[in-house]
């Protein structure tokens, strides 16, 4: 059976299709869809980038890569044109003689064997196709989105809510969200982001990983979007999450902590505020009926331990030998610094799609 879509491209109105693989020459995609006149800042779509990039902190992988950005389509005098807007960032710094050893053998809790089974042949460099890496081309989509959102006054803002056991209590209306990027594990609050990276060191010094949770609070959305049935908002936000790398879990509003309450504590009830429907609590996380209600809208996004350990492992290898290895290269104790600027360009691309899809922006501004 042939797929009429094979998984490479997101989005309805606005996509976003992807190329690459992480020891490839290169990784890139194409977005269709984008807004013509739309100010293209490459200055702002490269920060973006800068904030997903290895190499960041003593946190991360020490992998250097510029990760520049060539846009090479779609933008004319500064602004979109409303045509494909291609782009392309090189890899440069890719150590492939690292992983010879795994060139036979299928790693724990990767992608080695159902990609195996699923072509009958794989990558072993890096993981190839299904390396973090590829997530540089949704970073660059989610970067053009937001350009698009500023018209309507939309914001996104992403944060390490809990690391291990270690997890912020507070809710977002409580926290400072402008000091998350003033700590190498963007966390908004300063001593529980230093218990962070503690436990953090601390488990990269023993060869092990580490997961987590990432929050996001979408300011500014209007009423209306999302679809009533199989798009639903919340479902869509859930594709778009359970797409990312190690990504585990996704849930909005209440989510699963709301399981133990009872209605007359969950129920959000309408009232009138500066002239309009609003609603006294947001349990509901923005999301009614699948439709936006015009609250903020709030989901949490749960990331597992990084798959790759610095220690002995055993496995099994192309010839259904049990085996044991030791990995080696240059890997994240913790996925969780470098996701947060993921999700955000992930709920990006979905809000503005739906953004087109209900007919608040249209392709020609």
């Amino acid at each position: 059976m042939v797929a009429a879509n094979m998984g490479n491209s997101f989005g309805h109105l606005f996509t976003v299709t992807t190329f690459g693989e992480s020891h490839g020459a290169a990784v890139g995609g194409v977005v269709d869809g984008m807004p013509a006149g739309i100010p293209i800042n490459i200055d702002f779509i490269q920060q973006e980038l800068n904030r997903r990039r290895p190499g960041q902190s003593k946190l991360t992988t020490s992998r250097k890569e510029p990760d520049t950005v060539t846009l090479l389509s779609g933008v004319f005098e500064g602004v979109s044109t409303g045509c494909p807007i291609g782009f392309i960032v090189q890899n440069t710094n890719q150590h492939s003689s690292d992983y010879d050893n795994l060139r036979e053998l299928f790693r724990p809790s990767h992608a080695d064997y159902t990609y195996r089974e699923k072509y009958g042949v794989r990558d072993h460099r890096g993981g190839g196709r299904s390396s973090a890496r590829i997530t540089i081309a949704r970073c660059v989509a989610g970067a053009l989105a937001k350009l698009a959102l500023r018209k309507l006054g939309i914001t996104i803002h992403a944060y390490t809510q809990q690391v291990g056991p270690i997890a912020l209590q507070q809710c977002y209306n409580d926290l400072d969200l402008s000091l998350t990027e003033t700590n190498a594990v963007r966390c908004p609050d300063a001593e529980v982001a230093q218990q962070m990276e503690q436990l953090i060191t601390e488990v990269k010094a023993e060869g092990d990983t580490i997961g987590g949770v990432i929050a996001c609070v979408v300011k500014g959305c209007p009423t209306g979007l999302g679809e009533p049935e199989f798009d639903k908002l919340h479902a869509l936000l859930g594709h778009a999450m359970l797409s990312i790398n190690a990504v585990k879990g996704f849930e909005y509003g209440e989510g699963f902590g709301g399981v133990t309450a009872r209605g007359g504590q969950q129920n959000d009830a309408f009232v009138m505020a500066d002239g309009r429907v609003r609603t006294a609590t947001n349990h509901s996380g923005g999301i009614q009926g699948g439709i936006s209600n015009g609250e903020d809208i709030f989901f949490r996004v749960a990331f597992k331990p990084v798959a790759t350990l610095l220690r002995e492992q055993t496995t099994v290898n192309c010839k259904g030998e049990e085996v044991t290895f030791t990995a080696q290269g240059r890997h994240d104790p913790c996925v969780l610094p470098r996701a947060v600027p993921i999700v955000e360009a992930m709920a990006a691309i979905t809000i503005l799609d739906c953004c087109l899809m209900q007919g608040i922006i249209g392709r020609k501004n």
